[in-house]
């Protein structure tokens, strides 16, 4: 069976968004299909989104997810930010 979905909500929709846009950013750096630049104003917005204080489950979920990707992020932005400065 399939788990129930949660009432979509601005916090929850906002989260779900950040989830989905953590790869997109990776294999975008990855292919040199995105700018640091621009893949750093899209991981600020992964990170707002984690600011608030989230009283529902699936929130601290979706939050937890985005906050351990753009841990993985960063290391791809720092490498992805020395690489374009070299050429």
């Amino acid at each position: 069976m399939s788990n129930p979905v949660a009432p979509p909500s601005p916090e929850i929709n906002h989260l779900r968004a950040a989830v989905a846009l953590i790869p997109v950013i990776e294999s975008g750096l990855a292919d040199s299909k995105l700018t640091p630049e621009r893949a750093s104003l899209m991981a600020a917005f992964c990170e707002w989104t984690t600011e608030s204080a989230f009283d529902k489950p699936e929130a601290v979920k979706f939050a937890t997810r985005v906050k351990d990707g753009l841990e993985q992020l960063k290391v791809a932005l720092s490498v992805s930010a020395t690489d374009s400065e070299q050429t």
